[in-house]
C-alpha cells in the first residue's frame, strides 16, 4: 500500500476556493472548481509534474456550482470520467443547484444576493454515480468516498487510507478561507443539523486532518471542539431540538456505473 498524496489547487484566491490532486498509483482529482476553471486546474496538475491526462477519476463533492462549474471542461481536457452522488444529479445534469440557497450567516446571506449564483452552468454528466461509499483503489488511490449528506444532499468526502479527510464544504475555514486554521461553517448549508452529523460521523473515524474547499486544512480536535459549540448554536436556534444521530453510509463499495435516476 502506497500513501495518498494531498496537493491543494487553488481555484480562487490563494485557498477562497480548492480544488484537490491526489496522488496515488494514479491521480484523482476531487472537485472541479467554478465555471472557467478547468484550464486553471489542468495547467496547475501540470506544474506538480502530473501528465493531466493520466488522471484517473474527476470526483464531485457537491452540486454547488463553485464546485462542479468546470466539471466538464476538466473531463473534456483530461479525458477522466466525473464520479458524483446520485442525490445531486439534478444539479449537475441541470447545471443550477437547488434553490433557495440556505445561508448559515452573515456571509451566506450577503452571497445570496450575487447573481453569479443563481444561473446555470455548463451541466455534468457523472459516468460514477455514487450512492454509498466506493472504494476507490481501481482508480489508483488508497481512498474511499464517503457520504456527506448535509451541506447539500449528495455531498461526499473522501477519507484516504492514513487518515486524509478531503471534506468539500462538511466544514470551511472562517470568511471563505480569510480566516485560517478557524473552524466555520461555509455559506451555506441545506441541512444544519444533518451537516453535523456527518461531520461527527467523519471525526470519529479519526481523521488526521481535514482538507476543505474554503481555506488551509483544519485541525480534528479544534473541528471537534466547534462541533460542540456549533450544536449548542443549532440547539438554541431549533428551540432545543436535538441533533439528529449520523446517518450510516449504505455500504463500503456501493456504486453504480452510468448514469442514474436521483
Amino acid at each position: 500500500m502506497s500513501d495518498t498524496k494531498i496537493i491543494p489547487i487553488p481555484v480562487l484566491g490563494r485557498h477562497a476556493v480548492n480544488a484537490y490532486l491526489l496522488l496515488g498509483r494514479r491521480p484523482v482529482i476531487v472537485d472541479a472548481g467554478m465555471p472557467g476553471s478547468g484550464r486553471k486546474i489542468y495547467d496547475q496538475v501540470a506544474r506538480h509534474g502530473v501528465d493531466p491526462e493520466d488522471i484517473a477519476l474527476i470526483v464531485l463533492t457537491h452540486g454547488h456550482i463553485d464546485h462542479f462549474g468546470s466539471a466538464t471542461e476538466l473531463h473534456r481536457l483530461t479525458g477522466a470520467p466525473v464520479a458524483g452522488h446520485a442525490d445531486d444529479l439534478i444539479p449537475y445534469r441541470t447545471g443550477r443547484a437547488r434553490e433557495p440557497y440556505r445561508p448559515t450567516g452573515p456571509m451566506g446571506r450577503l452571497m445570496n444576493r450575487s447573481r453569479s449564483l443563481h444561473v446555470p452552468v455548463q451541466p455534468v454528466e457523472p459516468e460514477v454515480v455514487v450512492s454509498g461509499e466506493r472504494n476507490l483503489f481501481d482508480y489508483g488511490v488508497e481512498a474511499r468516498i464517503m457520504p456527506t449528506p448535509g451541506h447539500t444532499a449528495g455531498s461526499v468526502s473522501v477519507l484516504t487510507d492514513t487518515g486524509d479527510l478531503v471534506a468539500g464544504d462538511l466544514v470551511a475555514n472562517s470568511f471563505m478561507g480569510l480566516i485560517t486554521g478557524r473552524p466555520a461553517n461555509p455559506p451555506f448549508h441545506d441541512d444544519p443539523f444533518g451537516n453535523l452529523a456527518s461531520l461527527r460521523r467523519m471525526l470519529a473515524l479519526k481523521p488526521t486532518r481535514l482538507h476543505v474547499g474554503h481555506g488551509t486544512p483544519l485541525d480534528p480536535d479544534r473541528v471537534e471542539r466547534w462541533a460542540v459549540e456549533e450544536e449548542r448554536r443549532l440547539r438554541k436556534r431549533a428551540g432545543g431540538q436535538p441533533i439528529p444521530p449520523a446517518v450510516e453510509s449504505k455500504g463500503r463499495s456501493s456504486a453504480t456505473s452510468g448514469p442514474t435516476a436521483p
